[in-house]
């Protein structure tokens, strides 16, 4: 049973400050978009208790979410987005996995969490 397939429908570039960035993801989604790395940050990122996130738009979705096309820097998105939905914290945690079942279309409310666990170690 596949607890996780990813459904292309957006709910996880919803929302404000998740997605955190790093000088690797910087450098990358930079040079992906032809642009500088000053240019990325003034125009893409918002630095939040000291930390470089990317900005979501006024409509609460991620600048880079397009809704027919979706991520518009998928070869080269962030470490967050890639993640997903194997996120450390709904590995470790029951609880967390449960209500991210309840938000996530793409993955299996028929899986149990040791079906997630083993697919992530897959």
């Amino acid at each position: 049973m596949k607890a996780f397939e990813c459904k292309r429908c957006g709910d996880c570039c919803y929302g404000e400050g998740g997605i955190l960035v790093d000088k690797d993801d910087v450098e990358g989604i930079a040079a992906f978009l032809g642009i500088s790395q000053a240019f990325f940050f003034l125009w893409y990122c918002e630095i939040r208790n000291g930390k470089t996130r990317v900005r979501t738009r006024r409509d609460g979705y991620c600048v880079f979410f397009d809704r027919s096309s979706l991520c518009l820097i998928h070869p080269v998105k962030p470490a967050p987005c890639r993640e997903w939905p194997f996120y450390p914290a709904l590995l470790k945690d029951r609880e967390n996995w449960e209500m991210a079942k309840d938000a996530c279309p793409g993955i299996n409310p028929d899986a149990s969490f040791d079906d997630f666990l083993r697919e992530a170690q897959e």
